[in-house]
Order: C-alpha cells, then structure tokens, then sequence
C-alpha cells in the first residue's frame, strides 16, 4: 500500500499600507509551492485581528503603516502570537531600524527593493522547514 505525505501548508499574512506593494508581493509568495496567502492588511489593528484569525504562520511585515508602525505591530506579535514568524520587507533599512526590529522581535529583515528575492528564498526555506518538521 503506498501512502502519499502532503507538505503542510505555509499561511503567510501580508501587512503594508500600500495595496499596489500587497498585491505585488501576494503573486510572488503565492508562486511558491505550498505558500498561501491566506489575508492582507494595512495597518495594526486590522492585522492583529486577522493573524489572529487567519491562522497565519507567517506575517510580513512593511515598517511604514497607516496610522502605526510595523515595529509597533511586530512588538505586539512577538507579545500576543509568539508562534507566528515576522518578516520584515521594507524600503527602510538603515541600521537603526533593523535594530529595533530585532528588538521587538522580528525573525527575518530584507530590503524590499534589492533583498526581494532573498525574503522569498526565506519563505521557501520556511516550507522546507515545515515538511522536514512534519516527517
């Protein structure tokens, strides 16, 4: 009797104030094999009520909000949603800033215009983790 073991999925939320940007990133993530973008946001509030029940395992996260910061978001998801791994994909990333996101506890850092194919290396190397995991 053969048996066929499915790759668990990658739910990933996407949380950046600037829809066109969302939009972009949504093709991209959702062409990686096992990844589903399962919600969007742009801002704090919103998102934390949706991670929350969109059962995302991963948020990526823009620093640049409406009406808040991604550090702010991160922070409050490090504190409330430990298990979901923050990503961080922003045009802001002098040192400062990536140190604060360290801070409040983000996972990963890229630069969203040079580091783009990096951060979906990262999400690949995410579901490869959960299927080794899940074996």
């Amino acid at each position: 009797m053969e048996t066929h073991l499915t790759t668990p999925k990658l739910h990933v939320f996407l949380v950046d104030d600037a829809t066109p940007v969302r939009r972009k990133i949504a093709e991209a993530f959702s062409a990686i094999p096992d990844v589903v973008v399962v919600g969007e946001a742009e801002d704090t509030a919103t998102a934390l009520t949706e991670i929350a029940t969109s059962g995302a395992d991963v948020a990526v996260i823009d620093l640049r909000l409406t009406a808040s910061s991604g550090i702010e978001l991160i922070a409050q998801l490090s504190r409330e949603q430990p298990e979901v791994v923050t990503v961080v994909l922003t045009n802001h990333t002098a040192a400062p800033f990536r140190t604060a996101c360290q801070r409040a506890g983000a996972g990963f850092f890229f630069d969203k215009t040079s580091e783009f194919d990096a951060a979906c290396h990262a999400i690949e190397a995410l579901v490869k983790a959960r299927a080794n995991a899940a074996r």
